[in-house]
This record gives structure tokens, sequence and C-alpha cells, in this order.
């Protein structure tokens, strides 16, 4: 080799080594050419998290490395492997695997590696990439090579290749180098700081306390109408609406503003001094006289309890007026403690009082006007309205997934004394945002499916608190019966409920957060390579909070993100599409928000037009409950339109015409559940006569495709463990109805035994003495 070659070669890898060379520290590696970079890193974590940490913080949370992605190393062109190859020798792959396997076996690699963020899962997923890499690549960098050849001959240390190691496992898990970077970041610890504005004042804080029906909330809504400005934020839409006409009709000129609405009393859209909000929407940074916060004991909501925390601790009013159950004023004077403001706290009595009957209603032949049936599934519903309209009354229906509309009418409908309707069955839906006029409550269930705080879903016992805001409906104060009576559809339901509302409501112990688009967009600039969804799972499996709160579920927001991963969309846009609130359980829905993303991400405004063709505008009526269920499902799909279109004004650009079909829509729809007994009758012809359905005994329907098993469990109150005999449901019409959801086995057994009950049906005695076998059971356990 000349001279003038050898210098060559020496100074080329001189500089790759100045370049990539990796020290032993007392704190660990680093990376030599990382240092400006890494400095840049901290200096912005610590812009974003300059904040104090109490001072009793506890040791830094182990994060969670079952999250840990590892990234694809690409060929880097640049490096020169001949440069190796020229100072040393050609690897023996052989011998190289044994090389690397005496590595990985020794124990103090294992532990050494262990300290510096590298546990048992860790260790194993970057050796086989180090491995992997090392036998693969046609060419390694310089000092790699040189180190491994001296390794191979006997000229060298195993321990040598550590360094090596390290810094091939800190390129696949980046997070390694930056740990405590998002700590930081993810440090929840004190909430109060996020808001400088509200702390650079000082707020009186007033906690209205009481049940429903007490009056808590007017006191709260009349100091608001006489301030000079001020701002409502409630938990639904329909409260929103509510203030916003209440304080127009008192001529306080109000504005409302919710996820999908904005409504300016201006003509010109000058804002006005008070405006009504759904929580989520409310401004913390815009000054105001007095903030309304209701239903503060929602802040310990498993999915929306952020909201309550961040409008509490973050609002800019001179007076914060909050509304909700005694059991939340222990912990709301705890959280003010942290931002030095006192509570002031005002109690309120129920005006009217609700009694619990001693008797069960048990059969629907015994509803008066007045009653609403709570249920807690759509199924229920449906069965119920048509057993009631069987009878030759007429029903009101209320459930969750119905428009704002349409539940206000129904609910007119229900109140109006000269309307025939005197009977509503509805949801827990009723608990809040609508004036009704009800007599009797009767509690069809009390179970309920529930999300906990990990996000599992689980058949529950309804609690105290919800018991009594379903109950505290009954005898309200501003409708006709000045007097409200609770009991339940089922006898042995009744002795349970009785004890339910006889004990305390649970106090609220912790308020929840939720990780903001700031905080993610500085994972994301630590992490490029990840995926949003394992992002906000680093974030959660990072964050720090202290006893106080907790960290929301994120299930339906990582449901969004995994869904629209593939779709090519900056991190804010991306943020924002996984914050919408769609109903995940639709079909329709999730592929219209599909289409929405890929739309967007062409750069392609979705117009009017566009939107008509994806829901196949014009809509007919519903001509069966499948119908009026995909009715139900493009209304909240123009929902989701309007809700981007104030994210992306310019991307969804025909609010007013889309608003327009909407309100069609939901014309439709209303009529639709007018007439919800015509439509379940109408799902199949053979459903409207008894006579025409024949039930097939157990024993000669074992060939039918349209059998259901007999250990089929019953939907509707699942705490009894109830079961379904296969000889109730021997038509293919009601497996299919099983099958698409729309019916319940429990629907099939009650209209059984009302077709039973009408036309002496053969089956009536059997399902009798097999209820009574059922009750005897019971009592021999």
């Amino acid at each position: 080799m000349s001279v003038n070659r050898c210098m060559s070669v020496f100074s080329r890898l001189q500089r790759h080594i100045n370049s990539r060379t990796t020290r032993v520290t007392a704190g660990g590696f680093h990376a030599s050419t990382g240092s400006g970079l890494l400095h840049k890193q901290h200096q912005t974590a610590s812009a974003v998290c300059s904040r104090n940490v109490s001072s009793d913080s506890s040791p830094p949370k182990a994060p969670d490395t079952s999250l840990f992605v590892p990234v694809s190393l690409k060929a880097d062109p640049s490096v020169d492997g001949s440069v190796g190859l020229e100072l040393s020798q050609p690897l023996s792959k052989d011998e190289l695997l044994k090389v690397l396997n005496r590595f990985y076996k020794k124990k103090e690699m294992q532990t050494l590696a262990a300290d510096h963020g590298l546990d048992a899962r860790l260790f194993h997923q970057a050796f086989i990439s180090f491995r992997k890499y090392t036998m693969d690549s046609s060419s390694l960098p310089a000092d790699l090579h040189i180190i491994l050849s001296d390794i191979c001959c006997g000229a060298g240390h195993l321990d040598d290749i550590y360094p090596y190691f390290m810094r091939h496992a800190k390129q696949i898990f980046p997070m390694l180098d930056c740990i405590d970077d998002l700590r930081k970041i993810s440090d929840l610890r004190v909430p109060a700081n996020w808001y400088p504005e509200a702390r650079a004042i000082q707020r009186k804080v007033i906690f209205h306390a009481g049940p429903t029906n007490s009056g808590k909330t007017y006191h709260a809504i009349q100091r608001y109408l006489s301030a000079k400005s001020g701002v409502y934020c409630g938990p639904l839409k329909l409260l929103a609406h509510e203030i916003f006409e209440k304080s127009n009709s008192a001529g306080v000129p109000c504005d409302l503003v919710t996820g999908e609405e904005r409504t300016f009393v201006d003509l010109e859209g000058k804002a006005a001094g008070h405006v009504a909000c759904t929580i989520e929407m409310c401004s913390v940074t815009t000054p105001y006289e007095v903030a309304v916060v209701d239903e503060i004991q929602m802040i310990r909501d498993p999915s929306r309890g952020w909201a309550w925390t961040r409008a509490l601790l973050g609002l800019c009013a001179e007076e914060i007026h909050v509304c909700g159950e005694p059991a939340a004023v222990d912990f709301i004077r705890e959280l003010m403690y942290t931002t030095g403001e006192e509570v002031e706290v005002h109690t309120y009595q129920r005006l009217t009082p609700f009694s619990i009957l001693d008797q069960a209603v048990e059969s629907l032949d015994n509803l008066r006007p007045g009653d609403c049936i709570v249920c807690f599934s759509k199924n229920d519903i449906y069965s119920i309205s048509r057993q009631i309209e069987a009878r030759g009354l007429e029903c009101a229906v209320i459930y969750g997934s119905l428009p704002p509309g349409t539940k206000l009418s129904q609910a007119k409908k229900f109140n109006d004394p000269d309307d025939p309707c005197k009977i509503l069955v509805a949801t827990d839906a009723i608990g809040m945002g609508l004036n009704l006029s009800i007599k009797r409550i009767i509690f069809n269930s009390l179970v309920k499916p529930n999300v906990n705080e990990k996000g599992e879903k689980q058949m529950e016992t309804i609690s105290t608190s919800q018991a009594l805001q379903i109950a505290g409906r009954a005898g309200r104060f501003s409708s006709k019966f000045k007097e409200g009576e609770v009991t339940t559809m089922h006898r042995d339901d009744l002795p349970v409920l009785k004890e339910i509302l006889s004990l305390l409501v649970e106090p609220i112990e912790t308020a929840g957060l939720h990780p903001t688009a700031e905080q993610i967009e500085m994972f994301a600039y630590h992490l490029p390579d990840a995926t949003l969804s394992n992002l906000v799972d680093i974030f959660v499996s990072l964050s720090q909070v202290d006893g106080m709160y907790f960290v929301c579920n994120i299930d339906d927001f990582k449901f969004l993100a995994d869904m629209i991963q593939h779709i090519p969309l900056n991190l804010r846009s991306r943020y924002v599409f996984c914050t919408a609130p769609i109903n995940k359980k639709q079909p329709f829905v999730c592929t219209s928000f599909l289409k929405f993303a890929r739309q967007f991400s062409r750069d392609e405004p979705l117009t009017f037009d566009w939107v008509c063709r994806h829901i196949s505008w014009p809509l007919a009526e519903p001509k069966n409950i499948k119908d009026l269920v995909h009715l139900e499902a493009v209304h909240d799909v123009l929902d989701l339109y309007l809700w981007l279109s104030y994210r992306f004004m310019d991307m969804f650009p025909d609010t007013a015409s889309i608003r327009e079909i909407q309100r069609e829509l939901d014309d439709i729809i209303q009529q639709g559940v007018r007439n919800i007994t015509r439509l379940i009758r109408a799902t199949d012809p053979s459903i409207t006569s008894p006579t025409q359905t024949q039930f097939s005994k157990r024993g000669q329907t074992s060939g039918s495709s349209g059998t259901v098993d007999s250990n089929l469990l019953i939907g509707n109150r699942g705490q009894r463990g109830q079961r379904v005999s296969g000889e109730m449901i021997g038509s293919s019409l009601a497996s299919r109805l099983v099958k698409d959801g729309l019916l319940t086995p429990d629907l099939l057994r009650q209209l059984q035994r009302e077709w039973s009950k009408d036309h002496s049906h053969p089956l009536k005695t059997e399902h009798h003495s097999a209820n009574n076998k059922g009750k005897n059971k019971k009592k021999k356990k």
C-alpha cells in the first residue's frame, strides 16, 4: 500500500471514529455528535415543562418497555466498508456468530445494559437486531469492523463490543437516549401550573351543592345572567342550548359554542359577553366575570373527566360557580388548596320529595300516565315500546344516539298535556339535559354496561350516584307532578334499588387528566418514527400524577389513531382527527371517518356534493329498525363533518348546506321514532302476526338453521342469569334479528308472552312451567 493511500485511509478512519465512536462515562454512553442535538432537545423539553414539581416527588416511574417498538434501521450509504477491511481482515461469519452469542450470554453485559435502560426484554430485542445487522451487512462501520476482527482473532476483549451494541440499541430504541426528557414532558403532577392566566388572578369559587331538582344550577345561572360577562360549561349540547335560549330570552345576549356548532347573536359575528358551551369547548384564556361549571361530579369520569379538571383549574373568571353533588365538595375544596383559592359552599335541599314505592310494577298492564320506564339497552326500549303499543297506549322514546332535536321533540310530546302520549320509555340519557314531567320512574333493570378506568367493558349494577340522578327526574319542581315516585319493573329488583338509594354517594377522590396536543408533539420530536398510538401509550406509561389525579382512558383515541395510521397526515392534523367524538360501534361512522381522513390527506376539500354522494342523500323515511339505526349513523357522520369544519374550515367548507340537510334528516328520524313500533313490526312481515310465526318445539328443530342455542343468555337483566329455551326461537327470522343485534332473546321472550296471552299459544303453559322451575332452582340455592 502506498504512503499516500495509507495516509488517506487513516485520515478517513480518524474522521469516521470521531463522528461515531461512543465513550463510556460515569453517567452512561453518549454519542459525541449528538451532544448538540441532545442539548437542544433538553432545552426544548425544559421550556415546555418549566413548572414546579411537588416537593414530595416520588422516584421516576419505570417505563413499560413492552410499548417500545424498535425502529427499522436503514442502510447508511456514507459508510465505507473498505476502510475496516483494509485495516484488518474479512470477518468469518461462523466465528463472528460465536463471539456475538458469547457476548449475549455474559451476565455482566446484561447487568450493565439494565443500568442504562435495557431491561431483559429490550436487551434481547436489541441483541437480535444487532446480530442480524452485523451478520447480514455487506459493510460495517470501520470502527465496529476492526473491533469485531480483533476479538475474532483473539486480540480484543469481548467487553469491547458493548459500546457498539449500546449505540445500535439507542438507534433502534431512540427513547433510551431521551428518557429523562420524555419523563419531564409527561410529568402531570402540577396541572394547576398549566394555566398561568388563571393563576395570575385571585378567583372566588362558589360550590352549589345539592341533589337533582334542588335549584342549585338555577342559583348559579341567576348570577351568570346578572354578570357583565360569563361562560356556562355543561356536559351536553342540550344543556348548552337550554342556557343559550334562556339567556337570550332574558335579554342577555349569549353565543352558543359546541363541538359542532357556533351561533353568534350578533349578525356580524362579534362575540357576545356571555357564551354557553359544552365543557370541552370552553376557553381558558378569555377573561369572564362569572363562569358556571355544571355537573362537577363528572370530574372523575374515566373518559371525559379531564374537561372538568381543565375548566376548574383554567377558567379566567373572577367567580367560578360549581354545581354538583355534595359528594364532590371535599375534593373540590382540596383541589382548590393547590391553587390557593378558598371554596364557599352553598347547600340546597330537594324542592319536591320523591318516595320509593313498596311494590314493583311487575306488568305493563299496571302503567299509569306520567310513568317513565328506564332501560339500559336500546333493544329493551324497542321491546317495551312494542308491548306498550300492543296494549293500545302511546309512548315517547328517548335514547342516547338520537339527535338532540329528536330528543326534544319526544320530550315535548310526552310533556304536552293535550297529547295522548302519557308514557315515556328511555335510557339513562334522561338523567340530565331534558325537562320532563314524570310522576313515576320505573327501573326496568339495575344493571348497565360500563367502562372502567382501564377501558374494560363490564356489566355493573348502577351506582348510588347514577340511581339518584335518574330517580331525581320524578316529580320535578317545574312539572305538574309535585311529588315523585320510584320503583322497579321486577319484584326482586325492588329491594336492591332500595339498598342502592339508601347508601351514601361515594366521595370523589380523583380528577381526570389528558395529554395535550403540545405534549404529544414534544414526544414526537424525540420519537419521530413512532406511531401516534404508540406515542400516547408511552406518554401514559411514563406519566406521573399525584394522588389527586388519574390519566383518562385513551382507548377511543388510540382506536382512531390506529384506524388512520396508514394515511399520510401531519401530527397536529392526525391528533385533531383522533379527538373527534365518534361512535366507534357504528361501522358506517367509522368508514366515513376513514374516508374523511383520506380525502383530507389528498388536500381535496370535502364538498357538499361529495358528502351527499357518500351518504346517498336524499334519504327516505325508515321502513324498519335497521333503517332507523342507519339514519342515526348518518346524522352522526354529519355531526363529524361539522365538528371537523370548525378545526379545518378550508377543507370542510360547506357547513351551511350540511347543517340544512342535517335538519331535514332530524325530521326524518323524528318521524321514524314516532312510528317506532310500526318499524319493529315491519322489520319482517311475519312478526306482525303471532299466528303466522311458529315457534318450533325442542327436538323438532334440530336441523333448522334458525335454532338458537338454549344456553343463550338474556341480555336484558343480566344479574338474574336467566336463559332462553331453544323452543322459543325456532324461526330463521328470530335468529337473523338476534344476529343483527336488532332484537334480544329477552325481547322475543316478552313478545311470545304477549302473544300467548292474546291467542292462547300452546307454549304458554310450558314456558310458565320453565319459569317456575327456574325460580325453584333459585330458592334451592
